[in-house]
């Protein structure tokens, strides 16, 4: 096929998207132009040799969650209708180049399906978990792959800030990147930033600078995280197999499920560790739960693991006591959220967490908040339900498990009638 020239707007600071880099990162405010410098590179680059591109994302549940339709909207912005075909899910070069979508953590069993990609873009990238990238940039291997790296930032403490920004690696290139970068930013943009800064300059610093929040807007958890950082509490936590390890359970049907483990210690909870993954059957959970060296205490649901599901027919709870023993799975009582958050937020300044074993879960405390009400302008009594929802509702669910051991014996739930958790030399749970 002959040569095609390409005329194409595009940001001057973007330019190092076309030198040879192990990462290309872009962050900045809103107005920088990144997403679509980035797709418009992909295209070009994709034109002039057959690539294998990953366009990932933290999570994805479906098509319209991607930069699919980013890129099918630069390849008619750029007249490139005769060199892409764009299909439902792919987007296919007449030489041969693809794009794929994918989000990370509903893929992590399958991510060795890419390691033949020459570049994977994670668009969006300041939600991406640790764990998220310990699985992804080993995948991504061929030689002379790049992985390219798009994100508005939020806080200073997310896994992907700290990575790239505060310790960038030594093969990359990393580039702030704002709207006065873009000669083509909207005049109606302009209008809206200048209002903004005037009305809230901190907002605006961080909307359209780029500047890291000390924490998000509404933050549940926010007074009982620092208090955590300032005590030393998020820290290396050591396991002690004398004391029986006790799981609390987020389920996500068709979502994410999360899994926090924990020790109960005189006057004190260890978190030792938190799972996390999407649209992974129960039997991941528990291979998951089996290859871990621990000895078990009690698996604490919450009150839906109860409910029975219409492939099985038998409940989550059902068939957790099938493998770890009736006496070893129980649910928690339904307790609204609002109570739910004040059980955990008395618990909280007894928490130890492993900062690294907990860094996700972590990072999704620090992200859970209050849904905001844009016609009042203020804060809903009700969390926003996000990527961060899962991990702090199975953090909930060890705070209402301890509520349910500390009420009167006659007044709890009855299955079983009495507490695992005052196992292996008798310390339980409540001591």
């Amino acid at each position: 096929m002959n040569p095609v020239k390409v005329v194409a707007d595009f940001p001057e600071k973007l330019g190092f998207l076309f030198e040879p880099h192990r990462y290309k990162v872009a962050y900045g405010g809103r107005g920088g132009a990144k997403s679509w410098g980035f797709a418009r590179a992909l295209l070009i680059l994709g034109m002039q040799k057959p690539l294998r591109i990953l366009c990932a994302r933290e999570t994805q549940k479906s098509i319209a969650d991607s930069v699919h339709k980013l890129l099918g909207d630069q390849i008619e912005a750029l007249g490139l209708g005769g060199r892409y075909t764009v299909l439902k899910h792919t987007i296919i070069g007449s030489n041969g180049t693809e794009f794929i979508f994918a989000g990370i953590k509903q893929n992590v069993s399958n991510m060795k399906s890419y390691e033949g990609c020459d570049i994977a873009w994670v668009e969006e990238a300041a939600s991406v978990s640790k764990n998220s990238w310990n699985v992804l940039i080993p995948t991504i291997r061929k030689d002379g792959s790049e992985i390219w790296v798009s994100y508005n930032p939020e806080l200073e403490s997310d896994e992907t800030h700290q990575r790239f920004v505060i310790h960038p690696p030594a093969v990359g290139k990393v580039v702030k990147i704002s709207w006065r970068d873009n000669p083509w930013v909207p005049g109606v943009l302009l209008q809206e930033m200048k209002e903004l800064k005037e009305r809230d300059e901190a907002s605006y610093e961080h909307v359209y600078e780029g500047s890291c929040k000390q924490t998000v807007d509404g933050a549940i958890y926010r007074n009982e995280l620092l208090a955590a950082e300032r005590e030393g509490r998020l820290t290396r936590v050591p396991y002690d197999p004398i004391h029986p390890v006790h799981t609390f359970w987020d389920l996500g049907f068709g979502d994410n499920t999360s899994i926090w483990f924990a020790q109960s210690m005189p006057f004190e909870f260890r978190i030792l560790e938190h799972i996390s993954a999407s649209l992974q059957p129960l039997q991941y959970y528990v291979k998951q739960l089996q290859e871990r060296p621990y000895a078990y205490g009690t698996h604490w649901l919450p009150h839906d693991g109860k409910a029975h599901e219409l492939g099985t027919g038998r409940s989550i709870e059902e068939q957790l006591k099938s493998i770890f023993g009736a006496g070893n799975v129980r649910c928690t009582p339904r307790l609204s959220v609002v109570d739910g958050i004040a059980a955990t937020r008395a618990i909280f300044g007894r928490c130890w967490f492993d900062k690294e074993k907990c860094a996700d879960g972590i990072q999704s405390l620090r992200h859970y908040r209050y849904e905001r009400d844009e016609n009042l302008g203020a804060f809903k009594r009700e969390p926003l339900h996000d990527w961060a929802s899962h991990d702090a509702d199975a953090f909930r669910t060890l705070a209402v498990a301890i509520k349910e051991l500390q009420r009167p014996e006659e007044s709890r739930s009855k299955t079983p009638e009495y507490s695992p958790w005052q196992r292996a030399g008798g310390a339980g749970w409540m001591t």
